[in-house]
């Protein structure tokens, strides 16, 4: 995984790929529907077991391959097809699971200013943290430098939004929380 000194900044438009980015392919992606550029970045949270950092689980329940005996909250999210563009740990490593230009299977059942399907219009992108504890420095200082590469790599995304979780799916997501301080974020 890239160091925390290590700050992500181009996007090759080509491979859909993060440059300096660990890739870890997912099997859970799929062509965005034709003429379906990203518009949208949807922040999440993620900690696997919840409240833990650090570890393989969040690659193998992207990658399709979580061990149900590992953990117990690992049977009840076994078998999810879920996946996201990119992760960002608490220490500021990122990690890649699906190219930016294909579909990535990260915000489910969701709708954002009347248009549903997220998926289909949006990166996806994770933060290992849980909804109650503060993100780190790290975290910001990556996300926004994938923010900018996404900027610059995609017109789409120029005067794209950055929502939350919570906002595309209210009543069924909370993340990225509370504990998700908007004001770092360049909007």
């Amino acid at each position: 995984m890239n160091s925390t000194a290590e700050i992500l900044g181009v996007v090759d438009v080509g491979t859909g790929l993060l440059l300096g980015a660990r890739l870890v392919p997912s099997p859970h992606q799929d062509a965005r529907p034709p003429g379906a550029a990203p518009v949208l970045v949807v922040v999440h949270g993620i900690s696997l077991p919840p409240g833990h950092f650090g570890g393989p689980w969040i690659d193998a329940l992207f990658t399709g391959v979580l061990p149900p005996g590992e953990h117990p909250y690992f049977a009840a999210v076994q078998g999810l097809r879920v996946s996201a563009h990119v992760c960002i740990t608490r220490e500021g490593g990122v990690t890649q699971y699906v190219p930016f230009h294909r579909r990535a299977w990260h915000a489910g059942a969701s709708v954002w200013k009347y248009r549903g399907a997220c998926n289909d219009y949006s990166v996806g992108i994770e933060l290992e943290g849980t909804d109650e504890l503060p993100y780190t420095p790290a975290q910001y200082r990556q996300l926004n430098q994938v923010l900018r590469a996404l900027r610059a790599a995609y017109p789409s995304l120029a005067r794209g939004e950055v929502v939350g979780h919570s906002d595309i799916a209210p009543g069924r997501k909370t993340d990225p929380g509370s504990a998700f301080d908007w004001s770092q974020v360049q909007r």
